[in-house]
Protein backbone atom coordinates (compact mmCIF):
# COMPACT_ATOMS: atom_id res chain seq x y z
CA UNK A 1 0.00 0.00 0.00
CA UNK A 2 1.35 3.43 -0.89
CA UNK A 3 2.32 5.67 2.01
CA UNK A 4 -0.35 8.30 2.70
CA UNK A 5 0.88 9.73 5.99
CA UNK A 6 4.09 11.42 4.93
CA UNK A 7 6.14 8.73 6.66
CA UNK A 8 8.72 6.84 4.65
CA UNK A 9 7.29 3.35 3.98
CA UNK A 10 9.05 0.24 5.24
CA UNK A 11 10.49 -1.65 2.27
CA UNK A 12 9.86 -5.37 2.75
CA UNK A 13 11.39 -8.57 1.39
CA UNK A 14 10.04 -12.11 1.59
CA UNK A 15 12.35 -15.10 1.83
CA UNK A 16 10.51 -18.22 0.68
CA UNK A 17 7.83 -18.38 -2.01
CA UNK A 18 7.02 -22.08 -1.91
CA UNK A 19 3.66 -23.31 -3.19
CA UNK A 20 2.61 -25.03 0.07
CA UNK A 21 -0.45 -23.11 1.32
CA UNK A 22 0.84 -20.13 -0.77
CA UNK A 23 2.09 -18.55 2.46
CA UNK A 24 4.72 -16.44 0.67
CA UNK A 25 2.01 -14.96 -1.52
CA UNK A 26 -0.24 -14.45 1.52
CA UNK A 27 2.46 -12.47 3.32
CA UNK A 28 3.05 -10.42 0.17
CA UNK A 29 -0.63 -9.50 0.01
CA UNK A 30 -0.72 -8.58 3.70
CA UNK A 31 2.24 -6.27 3.13
CA UNK A 32 0.69 -4.67 0.06
CA UNK A 33 -2.54 -4.02 1.95
CA UNK A 34 -0.89 -2.51 5.03
CA UNK A 35 -0.41 1.23 5.18
CA UNK A 36 3.24 2.10 5.75
CA UNK A 37 4.61 -1.13 4.25
CA UNK A 38 5.87 -1.66 0.70
CA UNK A 39 6.57 -4.99 -1.01
CA UNK A 40 9.96 -4.62 -2.70
CA UNK A 41 11.70 -8.01 -2.97
CA UNK A 42 10.95 -11.74 -3.08
CA UNK A 43 13.75 -14.28 -2.65
CA UNK A 44 13.65 -18.05 -3.15
CA UNK A 45 16.39 -20.60 -3.83
CA UNK A 46 14.30 -22.07 -6.66
CA UNK A 47 14.23 -19.89 -9.82
CA UNK A 48 10.84 -21.38 -10.72
CA UNK A 49 9.41 -19.93 -7.53
CA UNK A 50 10.81 -16.46 -8.16
CA UNK A 51 9.36 -16.67 -11.67
CA UNK A 52 6.01 -17.42 -10.04
CA UNK A 53 6.51 -14.48 -7.68
CA UNK A 54 7.30 -12.17 -10.60
CA UNK A 55 4.14 -13.32 -12.36
CA UNK A 56 2.10 -12.57 -9.23
CA UNK A 57 3.83 -9.28 -8.42
CA UNK A 58 5.57 -7.88 -11.54
CA UNK A 59 6.87 -4.82 -9.74
CA UNK A 60 9.05 -6.69 -7.23
CA UNK A 61 12.76 -7.40 -7.51
CA UNK A 62 13.68 -11.08 -7.18
CA UNK A 63 16.74 -12.93 -5.87
CA UNK A 64 17.77 -16.58 -5.60
CA UNK A 65 20.43 -16.05 -2.93
CA UNK A 66 19.79 -14.60 0.51
CA UNK A 67 23.28 -13.16 0.98
CA UNK A 68 23.09 -11.41 -2.39
CA UNK A 69 19.67 -10.00 -1.53
CA UNK A 70 20.87 -8.68 1.83
CA UNK A 71 23.84 -7.02 0.14
CA UNK A 72 22.15 -5.52 -2.92
CA UNK A 73 18.48 -4.94 -2.17
CA UNK A 74 17.22 -1.72 -0.59
CA UNK A 75 15.07 -3.22 2.13
CA UNK A 76 14.24 -2.55 5.78
CA UNK A 77 12.26 -5.63 6.82
CA UNK A 78 12.62 -9.31 5.91
CA UNK A 79 9.80 -11.84 6.27
CA UNK A 80 11.03 -15.44 6.59
CA UNK A 81 8.59 -18.02 5.15
CA UNK A 82 10.77 -21.13 4.98
CA UNK A 83 10.91 -24.62 6.59
CA UNK A 84 11.10 -24.53 10.37
CA UNK A 85 14.69 -25.74 10.74
CA UNK A 86 15.97 -22.75 8.72
CA UNK A 87 14.33 -20.03 10.80
CA UNK A 88 17.11 -19.53 13.33
CA UNK A 89 20.03 -19.26 10.89
CA UNK A 90 18.13 -17.00 8.49
CA UNK A 91 16.95 -14.75 11.30
CA UNK A 92 20.47 -14.33 12.64
CA UNK A 93 21.82 -13.69 9.12
CA UNK A 94 19.19 -11.00 8.49
CA UNK A 95 19.73 -9.39 11.89
CA UNK A 96 23.47 -9.19 11.29
CA UNK A 97 22.66 -7.41 8.02
CA UNK A 98 20.71 -4.81 9.99
CA UNK A 99 17.23 -5.81 8.83
CA UNK A 100 14.06 -6.00 10.88
CA UNK A 101 12.58 -9.49 10.87
CA UNK A 102 9.20 -11.22 10.85
CA UNK A 103 9.57 -15.00 11.00
CA UNK A 104 6.78 -17.48 10.37
CA UNK A 105 5.66 -19.65 13.25
CA UNK A 106 7.00 -21.72 14.84
CA UNK A 107 9.78 -19.33 15.75
CA UNK A 108 12.39 -22.12 15.55
CA UNK A 109 13.02 -25.62 16.94
CA UNK A 110 14.64 -25.08 20.36
CA UNK A 111 14.77 -22.59 23.18
CA UNK A 112 18.49 -22.17 22.57
CA UNK A 113 17.84 -21.18 18.95
CA UNK A 114 15.15 -18.73 20.08
CA UNK A 115 17.55 -17.11 22.53
CA UNK A 116 20.25 -16.82 19.87
CA UNK A 117 17.74 -15.13 17.55
CA UNK A 118 16.66 -12.68 20.25
CA UNK A 119 20.25 -11.83 21.15
CA UNK A 120 21.17 -11.29 17.49
CA UNK A 121 18.25 -8.88 17.04
CA UNK A 122 19.07 -7.03 20.24
CA UNK A 123 22.73 -6.69 19.26
CA UNK A 124 21.80 -5.32 15.85
CA UNK A 125 19.06 -3.13 17.35
CA UNK A 126 16.44 -4.48 14.96
CA UNK A 127 12.88 -5.68 15.49
CA UNK A 128 12.13 -9.41 15.69
CA UNK A 129 8.57 -10.72 15.70
CA UNK A 130 6.90 -14.07 15.00
CA UNK A 131 3.80 -14.44 12.80
CA UNK A 132 1.42 -15.71 15.48
CA UNK A 133 -1.44 -14.37 13.39
CA UNK A 134 -4.06 -16.66 14.87
CA UNK A 135 -4.21 -14.55 18.00
CA UNK A 136 -6.68 -12.66 15.79
CA UNK A 137 -8.83 -15.65 14.77
CA UNK A 138 -12.53 -14.91 15.23
CA UNK A 139 -13.16 -17.94 17.45
CA UNK A 140 -10.25 -17.12 19.74
CA UNK A 141 -11.23 -13.44 19.95
CA UNK A 142 -14.74 -14.44 21.05
CA UNK A 143 -13.45 -16.93 23.63
CA UNK A 144 -10.96 -14.43 25.03
CA UNK A 145 -13.66 -11.75 25.31
CA UNK A 146 -15.94 -14.06 27.30
CA UNK A 147 -13.08 -14.99 29.64
CA UNK A 148 -11.80 -11.40 30.01
CA UNK A 149 -15.30 -10.23 30.96
CA UNK A 150 -15.38 -12.81 33.74
CA UNK A 151 -18.43 -14.61 32.37
CA UNK A 152 -17.10 -18.02 33.41
CA UNK A 153 -15.31 -16.77 36.49
CA UNK A 154 -11.71 -17.71 37.16
CA UNK A 155 -10.39 -20.19 34.61
CA UNK A 156 -8.72 -23.22 36.20
CA UNK A 157 -8.69 -25.88 33.46
CA UNK A 158 -8.29 -25.71 29.67
CA UNK A 159 -8.26 -28.43 27.02
CA UNK A 160 -7.34 -27.72 23.40
CA UNK A 161 -7.39 -30.29 20.62
CA UNK A 162 -6.57 -30.49 16.94
CA UNK A 163 -6.54 -33.37 14.50
CA UNK A 164 -8.32 -36.55 13.52
CA UNK A 165 -7.37 -39.81 11.85
CA UNK A 166 -5.44 -39.23 8.64
CA UNK A 167 -1.99 -39.70 7.15
CA UNK A 168 0.05 -36.53 7.69
CA UNK A 169 1.38 -36.54 4.10
CA UNK A 170 4.76 -37.08 2.49
CA UNK A 171 6.49 -33.70 2.70
CA UNK A 172 8.86 -31.68 4.84
CA UNK A 173 6.19 -30.89 7.43
CA UNK A 174 6.12 -34.64 8.23
CA UNK A 175 9.91 -34.85 8.48
CA UNK A 176 10.85 -34.32 12.12
CA UNK A 177 14.39 -33.10 11.33
CA UNK A 178 12.93 -30.28 9.27
CA UNK A 179 9.60 -29.59 10.93
CA UNK A 180 10.55 -30.19 14.55
CA UNK A 181 7.80 -32.76 15.00
CA UNK A 182 4.03 -32.98 15.19
CA UNK A 183 3.75 -30.18 17.75
CA UNK A 184 5.49 -27.62 15.56
CA UNK A 185 2.65 -26.75 13.21
CA UNK A 186 -0.77 -26.26 14.77
CA UNK A 187 0.72 -26.81 18.21
CA UNK A 188 2.46 -23.46 17.95
CA UNK A 189 -0.96 -21.83 17.62
CA UNK A 190 -2.72 -23.86 20.32
CA UNK A 191 -0.02 -23.24 22.90
CA UNK A 192 0.18 -19.55 21.99
CA UNK A 193 -3.59 -19.32 22.50
CA UNK A 194 -3.31 -20.94 25.93
CA UNK A 195 -0.52 -18.56 26.94
CA UNK A 196 -2.71 -15.62 25.93
CA UNK A 197 -5.60 -16.90 28.06
CA UNK A 198 -3.54 -17.69 31.16
CA UNK A 199 -1.41 -14.86 32.50
CA UNK A 200 0.60 -16.85 35.06
CA UNK A 201 4.04 -18.29 34.44
CA UNK A 202 4.48 -21.95 33.58
CA UNK A 203 5.76 -24.23 36.36
CA UNK A 204 6.28 -27.45 34.42
CA UNK A 205 5.12 -29.63 31.53
CA UNK A 206 4.31 -33.32 31.24
CA UNK A 207 4.47 -34.72 27.72
CA UNK A 208 3.03 -37.83 26.11
CA UNK A 209 4.17 -38.70 22.58
CA UNK A 210 2.97 -41.65 20.46
CA UNK A 211 4.45 -43.22 17.33
CA UNK A 212 2.16 -46.15 16.53
CA UNK A 213 0.65 -46.02 13.04
CA UNK A 214 2.34 -43.82 10.42
CA UNK A 215 5.81 -45.36 10.32
CA UNK A 216 6.55 -44.08 6.80
CA UNK A 217 7.02 -40.54 8.11
CA UNK A 218 9.12 -39.35 11.06
CA UNK A 219 6.77 -36.96 12.87
CA UNK A 220 4.96 -38.35 15.89
CA UNK A 221 1.39 -39.62 15.42
CA UNK A 222 0.05 -37.94 18.55
CA UNK A 223 1.52 -35.41 20.95
CA UNK A 224 0.23 -34.00 24.20
CA UNK A 225 1.46 -31.41 26.67
CA UNK A 226 -0.08 -31.00 30.11
CA UNK A 227 0.98 -27.55 31.27
CA UNK A 228 0.88 -26.51 34.93
CA UNK A 229 0.89 -22.80 35.77
CA UNK A 230 2.05 -21.20 39.02
CA UNK A 231 -1.50 -20.19 39.97
CA UNK A 232 -2.66 -23.82 39.73
CA UNK A 233 -4.27 -23.57 36.29
CA UNK A 234 -3.81 -26.68 34.14
CA UNK A 235 -3.91 -26.76 30.33
CA UNK A 236 -3.97 -29.95 28.27
CA UNK A 237 -2.99 -29.45 24.61
CA UNK A 238 -3.28 -32.43 22.27
CA UNK A 239 -2.68 -32.91 18.54
CA UNK A 240 -3.29 -36.18 16.76
CA UNK A 241 -3.31 -37.86 13.38
CA UNK A 242 -4.60 -41.13 14.88
CA UNK A 243 -7.71 -39.95 16.75
CA UNK A 244 -10.80 -41.56 15.22
CA UNK A 245 -12.89 -40.12 18.06
CA UNK A 246 -12.42 -36.37 18.09
CA UNK A 247 -12.48 -34.04 21.06
CA UNK A 248 -13.90 -30.51 21.13
CA UNK A 249 -11.53 -27.81 19.94
CA UNK A 250 -11.84 -26.17 23.34
CA UNK A 251 -13.17 -27.24 26.73
CA UNK A 252 -12.53 -24.49 29.27
CA UNK A 253 -13.70 -24.63 32.87
CA UNK A 254 -14.07 -21.63 35.17
CA UNK A 255 -15.36 -21.14 38.69
CA UNK A 256 -18.68 -19.77 37.39
CA UNK A 257 -19.10 -21.53 34.05
CA UNK A 258 -17.58 -23.24 31.05
CA UNK A 259 -16.90 -23.00 27.31
CA UNK A 260 -17.31 -25.90 24.90
CA UNK A 261 -16.28 -25.24 21.30
CA UNK A 262 -16.86 -27.86 18.59
CA UNK A 263 -15.55 -25.61 15.80
CA UNK A 264 -18.89 -24.89 14.15
CA UNK A 265 -18.86 -21.09 13.98
CA UNK A 266 -20.09 -20.72 17.54
CA UNK A 267 -19.40 -22.16 20.98
CA UNK A 268 -21.49 -23.19 23.96
CA UNK A 269 -21.33 -20.94 27.02
CA UNK A 270 -22.64 -22.27 30.33
CA UNK A 271 -22.60 -19.84 33.21
CA UNK A 272 -24.60 -18.19 35.99
CA UNK A 273 -25.44 -14.49 36.07
CA UNK A 274 -26.98 -13.04 39.23
CA UNK A 275 -28.32 -16.43 40.21
CA UNK A 276 -29.74 -17.19 36.78
CA UNK A 277 -28.30 -20.25 35.00
CA UNK A 278 -27.47 -19.34 31.42
CA UNK A 279 -26.95 -21.82 28.58
CA UNK A 280 -26.17 -19.86 25.43
CA UNK A 281 -24.46 -20.04 22.06
CA UNK A 282 -21.83 -17.41 21.29
CA UNK A 283 -20.98 -16.68 17.66
CA UNK A 284 -17.38 -16.32 16.58
CA UNK A 285 -16.17 -12.82 15.88
CA UNK A 286 -14.76 -11.73 12.55
CA UNK A 287 -11.10 -12.68 12.16
CA UNK A 288 -8.62 -9.81 12.02
CA UNK A 289 -5.39 -11.29 10.66
CA UNK A 290 -4.46 -7.96 9.04
CA UNK A 291 -4.02 -6.57 12.58
CA UNK A 292 -0.65 -8.33 12.81
CA UNK A 293 1.01 -6.38 10.00
CA UNK A 294 -0.76 -3.18 11.00
CA UNK A 295 0.98 -3.53 14.35
CA UNK A 296 4.36 -4.17 12.69
CA UNK A 297 4.01 -0.94 10.69
CA UNK A 298 2.84 1.04 13.73
CA UNK A 299 5.73 -0.31 15.81
CA UNK A 300 8.43 0.53 13.26
CA UNK A 301 7.02 3.86 12.12
CA UNK A 302 5.53 5.25 15.32
CA UNK A 303 6.98 3.24 18.17
CA UNK A 304 3.78 1.49 19.23
CA UNK A 305 4.27 -1.62 21.40
CA UNK A 306 4.98 -4.83 19.53
CA UNK A 307 1.98 -7.19 19.75
CA UNK A 308 3.94 -10.42 19.27
CA UNK A 309 7.28 -10.18 21.01
CA UNK A 310 10.01 -12.75 20.39
CA UNK A 311 10.05 -13.56 24.10
CA UNK A 312 6.36 -14.57 23.97
CA UNK A 313 7.07 -16.81 20.97
CA UNK A 314 10.05 -18.36 22.77
CA UNK A 315 7.71 -19.52 25.56
CA UNK A 316 5.79 -21.58 22.98
CA UNK A 317 8.99 -23.26 21.79
CA UNK A 318 10.10 -23.92 25.37
CA UNK A 319 6.84 -25.72 26.18
CA UNK A 320 6.99 -27.93 23.08
CA UNK A 321 10.63 -28.72 23.84
CA UNK A 322 9.84 -29.57 27.46
CA UNK A 323 6.93 -31.78 26.39
CA UNK A 324 9.22 -33.90 24.22
CA UNK A 325 11.84 -34.07 26.94
CA UNK A 326 9.18 -35.24 29.39
CA UNK A 327 7.85 -37.86 26.98
CA UNK A 328 11.34 -39.33 26.71
CA UNK A 329 12.19 -39.16 30.42
CA UNK A 330 8.81 -40.24 31.74
CA UNK A 331 8.99 -37.34 34.20
CA UNK A 332 7.47 -33.91 34.48
CA UNK A 333 9.99 -31.35 33.22
CA UNK A 334 10.69 -27.72 34.01
CA UNK A 335 10.45 -25.13 31.24
CA UNK A 336 13.49 -23.07 30.27
CA UNK A 337 11.48 -19.92 29.54
CA UNK A 338 8.31 -20.01 31.66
Amino acid sequence: MADVTGEKPIRCAIIGYGPAFNMGKAHAEYIINTEGLELAVICDLDPKRTEAAKADFPEVETFNDVAEMLTKAKIDLVVIVTPHNTHADLTIQCAQAGKHIVVEKPMCLTGAEATAMIKAAEKAKVMLSVFQNRRWDGDFLAIKEVIDKGLIGEVFHLEAFGGGYRHPGYWWRSDKKISGGAFYDWGAHLIDWVLNLVSAQVVNVTGFFHKRVWHDVTNEDQVEAVIRFEDGVVADVQLSSIARAKKPRWRILGTKGAILDEGNGKFQLNTEIEGVVVDAEVAYKEGKWDTYYQNIAAHLLRGEPLAVTPESARRVIAIMEAAEKSAKSGKTEAVAYP
